[in-house]
C-alpha cells in the first residue's frame, strides 16, 4: 500500500471518529441498541460527504464452497474502512478478531470497532489493521 492511500484511510478514520463522538453526544451516551447508533453514524458520515454502505453481506468461503450464512459488515465507509458498531457495557477483544476476519476476507486494510456502550465513546474506539 502506498503512502497516499494510507493517508486517505487515516483521514477517513479521523472523520469516522469525529462522527461517532457526535452521535454519542447527541444520543446522550450509552444505553441504546447497536442498530440505533449504526443508523445515526451512517447518517452523520453521509452528511460529511462520505459514501456509506450498511449491513454489507460478505460470503464466507470454506473448502471451495460458499457457506449459506454470510457475515454482515455494519458499515463500509468510502469503500476503504470497515466499521463495526457495538453497544456493549464491557469491551471484548473478540470484537477486534471479528473485524480482522472481515478485513482479511475483503482485502481491506483498516477497520474501526466503535463501542457506543462506553461512557466516553473515544475510549471505546479501537483501530484494527490488516497489513497496513
Amino acid at each position: 500500500m502506498n503512502h497516499s492511500q494510507e493517508k486517505i484511510e487515516n483521514e477517513i478514520s479521523r472523520e469516522i471518529v469525529r462522527c461517532a463522538i457526535e452521535v454519542h453526544r447527541t444520543l446522550g451516551g450509552p444505553g441504546l441498541l447497536e442498530s440505533v447508533y449504526e443508523e445515526a453514524l451512517a447518517w452523520e458520515l453521509v452528511q460529511a460527504e462520505l459514501y456509506v454502505e450498511r449491513q454489507v453481506s460478505l460470503p464466507i468461503p470454506y473448502k471451495g464452497q460458499i457457506l449459506a450464512s454470510p457475515l454482515r459488515i455494519d458499515l463500509i465507509v468510502a469503500g476503504k474502512v470497515i466499521v463495526e458498531c457495538k453497544a456493549a457495557s464491557q469491551y471484548n477483544e473478540v470484537f477486534e478478531s471479528q473485524i480482522l476476519t472481515y478485513l482479511r476476507l475483503t482485502g481491506m486494510k483498516l477497520g474501526l470497532v466503535v463501542n457506543f456502550g462506553e461512557r466516553m465513546v473515544k475510549d471505546g474506539i479501537h483501530r484494527v489493521v490488516n497489513r497496513l
